[in-house]
């Protein structure tokens, strides 16, 4: 039987925003060292004086430091694995490859292309403001917004901005979603394309 991970509470004595650490105080214990990384993804930075409950670990130097962390009252689950990267740029990579191919076999418009890039810069944008909005507790980007610009053709970007901004990467849900929204958008691009939907589309425009 695993031994049972035991959970210490204690409080932000230091914070550094840009570097993303600082340090905990605890109750008749040492200060531990407190990095970013030790939060879930996707949620706000701490603050001075926040007190958060942690599991403690080794880190690469072998001094303890406070890992699996969450604020204080805020339910904690187990941390959830987040997107690879890799998965990521294997969808970007296959979509190049039947972006490519559609436009070999059947023809596209210059303009395709300049939507998905207009997009996706707009929606690289939009993570990093939302995950700036959510550091700085301000009023958030709907997460309908970031799922409708992937939609809509900004997915790659989306994408990007989730794995640089360390944004949307854990949460189940959105996760379930946005796929979903990727695949929907790839479908919808290649039907739209094939010879006879595309003259169709034509007609009637």
């Amino acid at each position: 039987m695993s031994p049972r991970i035991v959970r210490e509470t204690g409080t932000v004595k230091a914070w550094n925003d840009a570097r993303g650490f600082g340090f905990v105080a605890r109750p008749d214990a040492p200060d531990l060292f407190l990095h970013i990384k030790a939060f879930p993804r996707g949620s706000s930075d701490p603050s001075v004086g926040d007190e958060i409950t942690f599991e403690v670990e080794k880190g690469p130097d072998g001094k303890p430091r406070a890992a699996n962390a969450t604020l204080a009252g805020a339910p904690y689950a187990a941390p959830m694995r987040p997107t690879s990267p890799a998965i990521g740029l294997l969808a970007i990579v296959a979509f190049v490859a039947i972006y490519v191919l559609v436009a070999v076999f059947w023809g596209l418009r210059p303009w395709v292309g300049v939507l998905y890039i207009g997009v996706s810069v707009i929606a690289f944008v939009a993570y990093g403001i939302d995950k700036s909005a959510a550091r700085l507790k301000r009023r958030r980007i709907a997460e309908t917004t970031l799922i409708m610009l992937g939609l809509l053709g900004g997915w790659p970007g989306a994408i990007v901005g989730q794995q640089v901004f360390r944004h949307k990467t854990s949460k189940m849900s959105f996760r379930a979603v946005f796929w979903v929204s990727v695949l929907l958008n790839v479908f919808v691009f290649v039907a739209l394309n094939a010879p006879g939907v595309a003259q169709a589309v034509a007609d009637v425009i």
